[in-house]
């Protein structure tokens, strides 16, 4: 019971506190990290580390949500298998007022969490989740998640890559597609467009140097970019064949971004931490060098104002 109370203390602590909010303006949307940890979360099922071992250390596997700070209305960015404490925590008029969900691909960490809009739980009506063509035949073919399309729980709406979704006169969201392992669907990130700031969402990708694009440009194109950290570098991944589980190292990216100004570096953001990465310890080497290098880490209830 002790060990319960303490995990629910935490929860309150990352959920509730008021951490660093970026451009403070009054603005009338907020995004808010509501996860930061790779598909199997920490603790991680199988890990014998000191860090899956410590439960008050749990971290939430990476979402994000955008709020209308003046109708509590929400987008929800992947709906991630934490999705119940996630939500619950956001608070009643936030979860009440979720209008949609976009989804980045069919990996476990990024879609998994629809089953609680199931009649088993939530049993929504209609709810709106955007999907690449692809990932929307595999939420319609497959079950548990074709029933979720039968019973009208969810609406599954169409995108196409580099498509422009407008769901507010201000704000207006872009899928741009990645390359990352296509098992059962693409994979996308966002551009999300705020009345004042951009932010750039890239939580998978393969290697940097694999996309058609150029992420240094991407970059300058926003004010935020929370992109994909799985992994600090090869160290923490020994054990596994690495081109089964392809993404940019933070060392490799850190390498590729050294030219740019230091502005450009603290639109940084590092999101989509393996339970591995020392990245989630703030007092690691390997943290405080990244944050004295001008990059940041992002972290459970950040908020970025748009």
């Amino acid at each position: 019971m002790t060990d319960l109370k303490n995990i629910i203390s935490l929860t309150l602590l990352i959920f509730s506190i008021p951490l660093t909010v970026y451009n403070q303006d009054n603005s009338t949307y907020t995004l808010k990290v509501l996860g930061v940890v790779q598909d199997g979360g920490l603790p991680h099922l199988g890990s014998d580390r000191i860090c899956c071992e410590d439960h008050e250390k749990k971290r939430y596997v990476t979402s994000i949500i955008l709020i209308n700070n003046e109708t509590n209305e929400s987008y929800l960015f992947d709906a991630s298998p934490d999705i119940n404490e996630q939500l619950n925590f956001m608070g009643k008029g936030i979860k009440k007022n979720l209008k949609g969900i976009f989804l980045t691909h069919a990996h476990i960490g990024h879609y998994t969490g629809l089953m609680y809009f199931g009649r088993e739980a939530l049993n929504s009506k209609l709810m709106k989740v955007y999907a690449m063509p692809r990932m929307k035949k595999f939420l319609e073919q497959n079950g548990p998640w074709s029933q979720l399309v039968s019973l009208e729980n969810i609406s599954i709406i169409e995108l196409n890559n580099n498509s422009i979704i407008v769901i507010d006169p201000n704000v207006t969201i872009q899928p741009v597609e990645v390359p990352h392992r296509a098992e059962f669907s693409e994979t996308v990130g966002y551009k999300i467009y705020g009345p004042n700031k951009t932010v750039l969402f890239i939580p998978d990708i393969d290697k940097w140097y694999l996309w058609e694009k150029s992420i240094i440009e991407e970059i300058e194109k926003v004010d935020y970019a929370l992109i994909d950290a799985t992994f600090y570098d090869s160290s923490e991944v020994n054990y596994r064949d690495l081109s089964e589980i392809p993404h940019p190292f933070v060392i490799e990216s850190m390498e590729l971004f050294d030219s740019i100004q230091d502005e450009e570096k603290n639109k940084i953001f590092f999101i989509h931490l393996n339970h591995t990465n020392p990245l989630l310890d703030n007092e690691s080497d390997q943290y405080k060098f990244v944050k004295g290098s001008g990059y940041n880490v992002a972290i459970e209830g950040m908020k970025l104002d748009l």
